[in-house]
């Protein structure tokens, strides 16, 4: 018997129709796909439309969150739902369900009315993570090394490590770590994750970030060790041509929560407390711009395994660190992105053995070798070769740039230092045992992990050949904060270069996370007066700041990213910082409303063939270049 009219009618009333070409992807929060860690509790929510159809706009949208992905998809135990929408925004709408908890995952689906009223299917669930909530997260207490340390010169890079015992089947495992200095963590042996160069360089003093990994696969049954290697870093290592130490404080710690839920509903926390011990290895000395020196004699095999005997090994020292300063992650992690294999081995007139990698990069080296016990080899990294063509470090200054590696004399070594980088494309090997191939060293490029953006090319080699420069050189900079050199005794985060090149670096990259976070630092570090310093993170004299074009990254750089991405937590975030930086120049300006006093960079090495040393030479009046900007 068939359905009457009727029937078929009101049913065609009630069931929405589907677009079949219409979808909803790349889901993203926050800027980043499924981040693991976050402490927003309003976290904003971005989708993309994808159809084979043209001009296909979106009219609204649907929103639903959940606990369980399996939930999600049937529509059932929601967290929040949105309902419809009418709205064509995409970007940034924010989680308004129930406050969210620390350490909880959340699943969620975006559905989109295209202007016709046909709907898409749901997306794919996504995700996000929340981190430990703030200062009252956490349990754990600093750990540092209980012996006397010469502070005014580098020290062996402390490792420390602790063994627990696991009670039951793990559903899911967390360690959140964050250090004063650089840290890499070791699980079982095994690294976490694949970051470098954590917890990044911020404004310590007013935000220390801390890093969430899910260390669920790499945890055993039974006894289990986690060991971390501490490094000087930005914190206590050279900083600034007048190769200063110890500008952010003198003592390396740890601060460790790992959290372990088992399937039958416990969770142990262990985190860095007295039951930790500490020891020195191999790593003798590691510093941003003079390298590593690491003595592989001094290794101890296992030192991060349950097996190992740590029984000459010190109880740490546990120290009272405040944690009022402590930030979940917000910029993209730097990561190794790339190896570049050697393309030419060459011997200069001075009688340097050198390699050509062909690519001027941001890293290191690794080294695959073979050799007697004790036998020391010698790295230094350049850019440039002279006129002559010889090696060339000239450019360097002070900064040494250099690795140091002594054999442990058994069968093939491998070594990657951990927490120095250079910029070079030439690196001069000395005391190389036996025949160096282009299989004995691989350059490994390093720098924050944004996805890629635009792209040109066109008819002009030359001109190619500059946006593939372009790209490298800023690769090379933006290492956790956007630098003026990846190379020599500087490499800090210049207010006045990133402002120039901020609309560039977004047409490249998506930067939207990485300029999120220093944004953030520009605001810390800018003085009550609202004067703006020359670099950030500040690491100069508090009077070297409030430069003309320099201090206007505090306005420009929002502005632009917001003109780029239309996220206004740009403005949001930044609005104080920009006022208070208008002001100050409102005050040095005065009634006249004319900005002719303090100091100013001006056209800044501005090039004259006759003179060109730093900004002299420069034509256009300083105080005219500030009244612009004013």
């Amino acid at each position: 018997m068939s359905p009457p009219l009727s029937f078929i009618l009101v049913m065609f009333f009630i069931i929405p129709t589907f677009s079949q070409s219409l979808k909803v992807r790349s889901l993203s929060c926050e800027h980043q796909a499924n981040p693991l860690g976050i402490d927003e509790q309003h976290p904003r929510l971005s989708w993309q439309l994808q159809s084979d159809e043209r001009n296909v706009m979106q009219r609204a949208y649907q929103l639903r969150v959940a606990l369980d992905p399996a939930q999600l998809e049937r529509g059932r135990r929601l967290i929040w739902d949105s309902g419809k929408v009418s709205s064509g925004q995409s970007l940034y709408i924010p989680y308004g369900g129930p406050a969210l908890e620390a350490g909880k995952r959340y699943y969620w689906q975006a559905r989109v009315w295209d202007g016709e009223g046909q709907a898409s299917g749901w997306s794919a669930p996504a995700w996000w993570e929340m981190g430990l909530g703030g200062p009252d997260g956490w349990q754990a207490a600093w750990a540092t090394v209980p012996w006397k340390e010469d502070k005014a010169v580098p020290q062996p890079a402390p490792m420390l490590r602790r063994t627990f015992e696991l009670r039951g089947k793990v559903a899911r495992a967390r360690v959140y770590i964050t250090s004063r200095g650089l840290y890499q963590a070791y699980l079982n042996g095994k690294k976490v994750g694949d970051q470098v160069f954590t917890p990044g360089w911020t404004s310590y003093n007013n935000r220390l970030q801390y890093q969430t990994y899910d260390i669920t696969s790499q945890l055993q049954a039974g006894r289990n060790a986690i060991g971390v290697i501490l490094g000087d870093g930005w914190y206590r290592g050279n900083i600034g041509w007048v190769s200063k130490r110890n500008h952010y404080g003198s003592e390396l710690a740890l601060l460790l929560q790992a959290e372990v839920e088992y399937t039958d509903g416990r969770k142990d926390v262990i985190t860095s407390d007295d039951e930790w011990r500490t020891a020195t290895g191999p790593v003798l000395e590691s510093d941003i711009y003079n390298g590593e020196v690491y003595d592989a004699r001094k290794e101890s095999a296992g030192w991060a395994t349950p097996g190992f005997d740590a029984g000459n090994w010190q109880p740490v020292k546990i120290t009272d660190y405040p944690n009022d300063n402590i930030m979940a992650t917000v910029g993209v992690p730097v990561r190794k992105i790339q190896e570049i294999r050697a393309q030419k081995i060459f011997t200069t007139p001075k009688g340097e053995q050198v390699i050509d990698f062909g690519q001027n990069m941001t890293g290191w080296v690794r080294l695959r070798l073979q050799g007697p016990a004790g036998h020391t080899v010698k790295v230094y990294h350049a850019e440039v070769l002279d006129k002559d063509g010889n090696f060339y470090t000239a450019n360097l200054r002070a900064a040494q740039a250099r690795l140091e590696y002594t054999l442990r004399g058994e069968g093939e070594e491998l070594y990657e230092p951990h927490f120095t980088f250079m910029g070079f494309r030439y690196v001069k090997v000395e005391n190389w045992p036996g025949e160096l191939t282009p299989e004995s060293v691989t350059g490994v490029v390093i720098h924050s992990d944004m996805e890629k953006a635009g792209s040109f090319e066109c008819s002009a080699p030359m001109i190619n050949q500059l946006q593939h420069n372009i790209q490298w050189g800023q690769k090379g900079n933006f290492l956790d904060v956007p630098t003026d050199c990846p190379q020599r005794d500087e490499r800090l985060g210049w207010t006045g270069d990133a402002q120039a090149f901020s609309r560039t670096a977004a047409f490249n990259y998506d930067v939207s996370a990485f300029f999120l976070k220093w944004l953030g630092d520009v605001a810390a570090d800018q003085r009550e007066d609202g004067a703006v310093p020359f670099v950030i993170p500040q690491v100069l004299k508090k009077t070297d700041c409030a430069s003309t074009g320099w201090a206007d990254a505090s306005t420009i750089i929002p502005w632009n990213l917001y003109l780029a991405y239309g996220d206004r937590r740009f403005l949001e975030q930044q609005y104080e910082s920009m006022q208070g930086w208008v002001e100050y120049m409102s005050k040095q300006a005065g009634e006249s409303f004319l900005w002719n006093q303090g100091f100013h960079f001006g056209d800044w090495l501005f090039y004259r063939p006759d003179d060109d040393n730093d900004g002299r030479s420069a034509l256009t009046d300083k105080y005219l270049i500030a009244q612009c900007f004013f």
